[in-house]
């Protein structure tokens, strides 16, 4: 299971459907989504969609799989009151269908500090980006490649604004998620590629009924797996190993 995703930043620049067509090839993804097209008009073979201000929403099934997927392709807005119309326009989609979703693209948004270099960090738009995330019980796929998905013209500017964010069903069903950066070379966005396979990116995201937080022996049980001795190391992979011995 493959699936692009591409900032193309206008089709009709010099190059640009070569290089699109390499990353369809090298990548042979079941599906493919692009953003900043700047095209106007499509063919009417392309499947129908429910189209947002900020998104265009498929629902189907894919190959070998039973359910219906619903892949969200998201182009993110700049201003405050855009984002805000935006992030509910997005709350309204999820919550119209308890389906299995995939939501991938240019989010315009980074969720910490961390993920820009040399440009703003706005802390109310990523409590809100990050709020999205937590109402709608999304994870995020890590990223592998590199650590910047967006890269100014004029190169110093750096930030994560590229990502794959998915419904635990979908991430139970397939397993083993990993997003990969591809070649960015005719834009100033990195391509992304959603794939499932045996790559090891730390422990998966614990899982719990609520039901278990009251039955009896839980906290202990939970205690006493943090508590395990670890050998010594930094704290980050401390932690790692924590909470992987909490999901065991």
């Amino acid at each position: 299971m493959k699936i692009l995703s591409v900032n193309i930043r206008g089709f009709n620049w010099d190059g640009k459907v070569g290089w699109f067509k390499r990353l369809l090839h090298d990548s042979s993804p079941i599906v493919a989504v692009a953003q900043e097209t700047k095209r106007r008009k499509f063919s009417d073979q392309w499947i129908d969609a429910v189209e947002g201000e900020f998104f265009i929403a498929i629902k189907g099934k894919l190959s070998n799989f039973d359910s219906e997927i619903i892949i969200v392709n998201v182009y993110g807005p700049h201003s405050d009151e855009k984002k805000k119309r935006f992030w509910d326009s997005l709350n309204g989609l999820m919550s119209f269908d308890n389906a299995t979703w995939v939501l991938c693209g240019d989010f315009n948004e980074v969720r910490y500090a961390h993920e820009r270099e040399n440009s703003n960090f706005i802390a109310r738009r990523a409590s809100w980006f990050n709020k999205f995330i937590n109402d709608n019980g999304l994870i995020e796929i890590p990223l592998s490649g590199r650590k910047f998905t967006r890269i100014s013209d004029d190169g110093i500017r750096f930030s994560k604004l590229d990502r794959f964010l998915v419904s635990m069903n979908f991430a139970t069903l397939w397993g083993d998620l990993s997003v990969t950066a591809m070649d960015k070379k005719l834009s100033d966005h990195t391509p992304l590629l959603l794939k499932n396979g045996i790559l090891d990116f730390g422990p998966k995201p614990t899982r719990i009924f609520d039901s278990w937080i009251d039955a009896a022996g839980t906290s202990q049980i939970i205690s006493e797996a943090w508590n395990l001795p670890i050998s010594k190391c930094r704290p980050g992979t401390a932690f790692r190993i924590k909470l992987k011995n909490v999901k065991l």
